[in-house]
């Protein structure tokens, strides 16, 4: 099994103190994902390190995917990307058979997809939304997912073994509309990573260096906005789309030019379906931003 020649910089932290959070926030700063805990980013560096692949469960919006770029980020390591659906196939995941010609001559070749690419360069495999994937679908990488790190490619009977470096992230938003339960042998070839939303000065933080919204007040008020946000998402009062990180940092861009209220219109409320959930939005924006 891969195991990873860590950066100097990730070394340092896996080895200091974990109450140097100052020298952490360096550390993360450009990979543009700021975690609650120091704990949850270390957790998954250590596991990606020896060799393991790790499973990113959270919410939606909740930042796993900018959690994924930030570890391609700081191992230094590209990252191939599938993005799961009910549509997913075996080409999706690892390539297609297509006739080029040369010489003069026509060919069948074979174009690799995300999975053997990421094998064959060393690289970092990411697995969006892992659990949107048809169940007979994920069994094809297997024997990727495990000490093995090799598979049949069932396009040319090539054994495909990956290359030093090598990883699998996979993020699982469970209980979404279109999702399935991973089967237990699935997952459990994952570490699995709770990710929660992003809150208070880790939030302020991520919204200073991922926006161009600079006003001191402003940010404090979109701090508290989505506080407000994940707080009616766990009474239910609307869908998780609504406290979406992702959507808040859109809101933060646009109120650099355009004013906070319209804002949070075009990058939040707007995405709602129900009429109550996007008044219940604008109700709270309306409180903040007077």
């Amino acid at each position: 099994m891969n195991e990873y020649s860590l950066p100097d910089q990730i070394n340092q932290l896996l080895t200091s103190n974990r109450r140097q959070t100052e020298h952490f926030t360096e550390l993360v700063r450009k990979g543009n994902y700021m975690p609650e805990t120091p704990d949850v980013l270390i957790d998954a560096i250590t596991a990606l390190s020896m060799g393991k692949n790790v499973l990113l469960k959270g919410p939606t919006g909740s930042g796993k995917t900018k959690f994924a770029e930030t570890l391609s980020y700081l191992f230094n390591q590209p990252m191939f990307s599938v993005n799961s659906s009910v549509d997913l196939d075996a080409e999706s995941l690892l390539g297609f058979k297509t006739l080029e010609y040369k010489d003069g001559q026509q060919q069948i070749d074979f174009v690799p997809g995300p999975v053997i690419n990421a094998m064959n360069y060393g690289t970092f495999l990411y697995i969006d939304e892992i659990n949107m994937a048809k169940p007979e679908t994920l069994p094809l990488i297997n024997g990727v997912l495990d000490y093995r790190r090799t598979l049949t490619n069932p396009f040319t009977n090539e054994i495909v073994s990956a290359n030093e470096g090598f990883g699998v992230i996979a993020a699982i938003n469970e209980g979404y509309v279109g999702t399935v339960p991973l089967n237990e042998a699935l997952k459990n070839r994952f570490v699995v990573i709770e990710v929660s939303y992003i809150q208070g000065e880790q939030l302020k933080q991520l919204i200073h260096n991922s926006t161009k919204l600079s006003d001191k007040t402003l940010i404090d008020l979109f701090v508290k906005l989505s506080e407000d946000l994940i707080f009616a998402v766990s009474q239910g009062k609307i869908a998780e789309d609504a406290a979406s990180i992702r959507a808040l940092l859109d809101a933060c861009d646009l109120s650099a030019l355009i004013p906070p209220k319209r804002a949070i219109q075009r990058a939040i409320t707007d995405k709602l379906d129900e009429a109550r959930e996007r008044e219940f939005v604008a109700s709270i924006a309306e409180t903040l931003f007077r």
